[in-house]
């Protein structure tokens, strides 16, 4: 893995850092690689109990790196252009992508300055956004005659509904962090200076909560969107009784009936 995204695993979490920010983390093709081999390292470490998603310096991600577009439009055309950025998404984004989705392990984003672009998509996707209250935020794809990718057309209209999303697409103007925890884009705000801190606080929470709950949680709450109802009563009666038969649900009922808080083991 090249160091424009970087991962560390320690004590069952595992930070990935968009690591280019003399660019404000965009992405260029390098990024793409090394953020699909990081992904693909967590999803293969059982040890791994909860994930940070960052960006070094004064921001998440704001975008695609647009100087190594300039330079594929003034080396391709037409039908070349056109395989050269497919090939980019379809070989290093989507996969990633599907991985991060399919993680039983909670997903946390620590977001702070930009995001944008394909960042938005990124942040869109993680089961919880905690932002600093400078976070400025744009789909921008319609801005450079683009539409989305990295999932965003699926995430957005899930998290802020169809209209809104459609109208964030369209006219790809610039919110802040208020706007976006209004209409439900972000979990949290907090200061600035105390993200670290609220970050630390979730993360560590995740980390000593029941670690199955979270996947069949995390699982039920993706398949709804397509499911019937009768489907998915069907779908939680059978993660509910996965549940019962876990150490941890043994343990969260004794701790209640005994008035203390659970120690759960994750198993």
């Amino acid at each position: 893995m090249n160091d424009s995204v970087l991962l560390d695993v320690r004590d069952g979490i595992a930070t990935l850092t968009f690591n280019r920010p003399e660019a404000l983390n965009t992405l260029d093709v390098a990024a793409m690689q090394a953020f699909r081999g990081a992904v693909e390292r967590i999803a293969a470490d059982s040890a791994i109990e909860v994930v940070v998603i960052t960006g070094a310096g004064a921001h998440f991600m704001a975008g695609g790196d647009i100087r190594q577009f300039g330079k594929i439009v003034a080396d391709y055309a037409g039908a070349q252009r056109l395989q050269q950025f497919q090939a980019m998404i379809e070989q290093w984004i989507n996969p990633a992508i599907l991985l991060l989705q399919n993680l039983h392990q909670p997903v946390v984003a620590k977001v702070r300055g930009a995001c944008a672009g394909i960042g938005l998509s990124f942040m869109s996707g993680c089961d919880i956004v905690i932002a600093a209250d400078d976070a400025v935020f744009s789909t921008a794809y319609s801005t450079i005659g683009l539409s989305p990718d990295g999932g965003a057309s699926w995430f957005l209209p899930r998290n802020v509904g169809t209209r809104r999303a459609l109208e964030m697409f369209l006219l790809g103007d610039r919110f802040d962090a208020q706007t976006a925890q209004s209409i439900g884009l972000v979990t949290r705000v907090v200061a600035g200076v105390g993200l670290d801190a609220a970050v630390s606080a979730v993360v560590h929470q995740l980390k000593n909560g029941p670690r199955h709950s979270y996947g069949e949680i995390k699982r039920l709450v993706r398949a709804s969107g397509g499911n019937t109802l009768e489907a998915q009563l069907a779908l939680e009666g059978a993660a509910f009784a996965r549940c019962s038969a876990t150490n941890d649900f043994a343990e969260g009922v004794t701790a209640f009936l005994e008035k203390r808080k659970p120690q759960f083991s994750g198993c």
